[in-house]
């Protein structure tokens, strides 16, 4: 694929160099036949995959040494974009030396990882991500033809976005990779939404367990955390933070691993006050909120649980006190 054949310079500039070396030169395109498996003393797999979200296909032909079930050569076709080619010639790199159960546990980020230049830069534009999905779905198909089973066997994951076939653990990490911060770019990068948008938010035809808005809220804490964590390695103690610097540090906790369990039971709690006792406790006063309101005793297992998390977090010697 020459550059002239895509849309505007710009976009090519997007494209990894691994990506657009193997757009031009894949490495593993083509077919085996039943003789080659027999020249081979291997078993044939030819597995079918179709991208409804793009149009695009892909063949996926392995030759399997059934004493050891390990993958020993593969190839592919592709019926699609220049992307889906680098994917596909990518993700069969991946699987030739594996066995079929080592090969089923690829990840369309681990293709997609494996394409880049460096390891803070996506390999392709955000419109083009889905196509990485593709690979890894013809891979459980090959597997599944090879056992003897369904694909949705091997599916341990997490189902978000049933139209683009997007799994939570996905998500995650593609909000994390590529530091995400809004919906649509969730989309742009794993076209979950695209299609019936009953996995954006609730409110739409179809009730769901989870939605991008709150996945997307939920995993921007944990990554706020999770910097929190790192910094504290080098800046100061928590004990030793200004109240400002202590009260941003609980709410970011408090949202990432304490409201999430409150709003489940349709409860929350506010943050009322940060005291420095004589003996060196860090005493925090909260007020329940909600369904939670009828809880606030000093005691019961909900205020173990989330002194306990704030004592790991940030230090040993918080206290929390509801009022």
């Amino acid at each position: 694929m020459a550059k002239n054949n895509l849309i505007g310079g710009s976009i090519w500039d997007e494209y990894s160099q691994k990506v657009q070396d193997r757009m031009n030169n894949p490495q593993h395109m083509g077919e085996f036949t039943q003789e080659d498996a027999q020249k081979a003393n291997a078993k044939l797999i030819v597995a079918d995959f179709g991208a409804e979200s793009c149009g695009d296909a892909v063949r996926l032909y392995w030759l399997v040494d059934e004493k050891t079930d390990k993958i020993i050569d593969a190839k592919f076709k592709s019926f699609g974009c220049g992307t889906a080619i680098a994917s596909s010639d990518t993700m069969v790199d991946l699987c030739i030396g594996k066995t079929v159960d080592e090969a089923v546990k690829i990840t369309n980020l681990d293709v997609e990882f494996a394409m880049r230049d460096n390891p803070e830069t996506p390999a392709v534009p955000p419109q083009k991500m889905h196509c990485s999905v593709m690979a890894y779905d013809v891979i459980k198909q090959a597997a599944a033809h090879y056992k003897g089973v369904n694909p949705e066997d091997f599916e341990d994951q997490i189902i978000v976005c049933e139209c683009a076939r997007v799994s939570l653990g996905t998500i995650k990490e593609v909000i994390k990779l590529n530091d995400l911060h809004t919906v649509e770019e969730i989309t742009q990068f794993t076209k979950a939404g695209a299609f019936c948008k009953s996995c954006v938010k609730p409110g739409g035809h179809e009730k769901k367990d989870y939605y991008l808005v709150d996945i997307l809220a939920e995993t921007r804490a944990e990554m706020e955390r999770e910097k929190l964590k790192d910094q504290s390695k080098t800046d100061i103690a928590f004990d030793d933070m200004t109240m400002v610097k202590q009260l941003k540090a609980v709410e970011t906790v408090l949202d990432s691993d304490v409201r999430p369990m409150l709003h489940g039971d349709g409860g929350d709690l506010e943050v009322i006050d940060i005291q420095k006792s004589e003996n060196k406790n860090i005493d925090i006063y909260i007020r329940y909120l909600g369904a939670c309101s009828g809880c606030s005793s000093g005691s019961g297992a909900t205020l173990y649980a989330i002194e306990n998390i704030l004592q790991e977090e940030l230090s040993p010697n918080i206290r929390v006190i509801p009022v």
